[in-house]
């Protein structure tokens, strides 16, 4: 037992601590808004970075709505003397719970699945308790991958492409929101090429080679990698900068392996999802005053990660037609990229200062749910309370 009493330790959009039974009833918060079981088709699913954004919300909704079997991966924090267990340890164990619970067969490694070791463990125990992989989805987010080969180790950066990227940015170090200005410099060549390192395609095609070299591809395989547009207002830092060229390279990906390990074999897509306050996201310059304004814009319309996972569950279980584009992405960000939401977000842009003011709620929201990504600020849990913090791991 290790109770303790523990207050968010915060600074802007950082929080580095987490509270065990606030991330607890994030997840069965989420649990509670997807729809019960809608089919018993239960495919065997692989599921890489299960812990935070789409990757939790795809386990939740496979797990609730179709009753996924499996293993999602994760590589998240223990407690230590100074710190509690990070968010993702948390929500997994009440994932776990709630699996168990749902009966279904599923279980959890805590690995670095960019290492040879990490895919060598998740593979041997999916073989031995799954056999052949129906679906994997690689929703992986790292600020660095050591390559298994060459043992070099890429950072990821956070550039533009080209020139100078100069944006109004949301601002909550003083724990009220404002408006800031943000300047970067342009990426080089060598950044960019270690950003698509980290979070382009290549390690998702080691895995499907793994898994195809241990004939572990089902008869109708399929594997999706979750990709982002979003706006021409955030375009500069984000699709047009180091971070899109990452994406494009995860893109490309998806052409090389239907083309080759792939082929006759099974499909692999990108899936674009629609904008979401992830921890990913929240570190990104000016998308925290952006997705501000589009909730604004939005309402009760902005769409949940786990009303985008359901529709990716039923479009890959074949529920629902695909909604792809020209390049063969699946498309879940209509609602976001609609021409009316859009001319309300850049009319709120073109005065960032009054943009903001006319969004007080749609700041406040934002920063509600950067704090509930850290179990955070949740209705019905006692913060003034002594937590258990010392939680274990799911047994695989």
């Amino acid at each position: 037992m290790s109770l303790r009493h523990i207050d968010p330790k915060q600074r802007g959009f950082l929080i580095v601590n987490s509270h065990p039974a606030g991330a607890a009833a994030a997840v069965s918060r989420m649990w509670d808004r997807i729809p019960p079981r809608a089919d018993g088709s239960a495919p065997v699913v692989l599921l890489l970075g299960h812990s935070a954004g789409y990757g939790l919300a795809a386990l939740l909704t496979g797990l609730r709505r179709h009753g996924i079997r499996g293993v999602g991966v994760a590589y998240e924090g223990a407690e230590t003397e100074r710190r509690t267990a990070s968010a993702g340890w948390y929500r997994t164990a009440e994932a776990a719970r709630l699996a168990a619970e749902a009966g279904c067969d599923f279980a959890f490694v805590n690995t670095d699945a960019f290492s040879a070791k990490g895919k060598d463990e998740v593979l041997a125990l999916v073989e031995r308790r799954f056999g052949k992989v129906d679906h994997l989805i690689y929703s992986l987010a790292a600020p660095r991958r050591t390559d298994p080969e060459a043992g070099t180790v890429h950072h990821s950066v956070i550039k533009p492409l080209g020139a100078p990227y100069e944006a109004p940015a949301l601002d909550f170090s003083d724990g009220r929101p404002k408006v800031t200005s943000v300047r970067l410099e342009a990426g080089t060549e060598d950044e960019k090429h270690s950003t698509e390192q980290v979070m382009g395609g290549g390690d998702w095609r080691l895995w499907v080679q793994a898994l195809a070299e241990r004939g572990l591809l089902a008869a109708e395989f399929s594997t999706v990698a979750l990709t982002y547009i979003g706006s021409e207002l955030t375009s500069p830092i984000y699709r047009q900068g180091t971070i899109g060229a990452a994406k494009e390279h995860l893109e490309r990906t998806a052409g090389q392996l239907n083309a080759g390990v792939l082929a006759g074999r099974g499909r692999a897509r990108t899936v674009v999802a629609g904008a979401a306050v992830t921890q990913a996201s929240s570190a990104i310059p000016s998308i925290a005053l952006y997705t501000t304004f589009l909730r604004t814009a939005l309402g009760e319309d902005f769409r949940t990660t786990d009303q985008q996972a359901a529709e990716l569950w039923d479009q890959l279980l074949g529920k629902t037609p695909l909604v792809t584009d020209a390049e063969g992405r699946i498309r879940l960000d209509g609602w976001e990229l609609d021409a009316r939401v859009q001319d309300q977000v850049r009319a709120l842009w073109a005065d960032p200062q009054a943009g903001l003011d006319r969004s007080a709620a749609g700041a406040e929201w934002f920063m509600g749910q950067i704090r509930e990504l850290y179990g955070w600020g949740l209705d019905g849990v006692d913060y003034d309370r002594a937590v258990e913090t010392s939680i274990a791991w799911p047994e695989a």
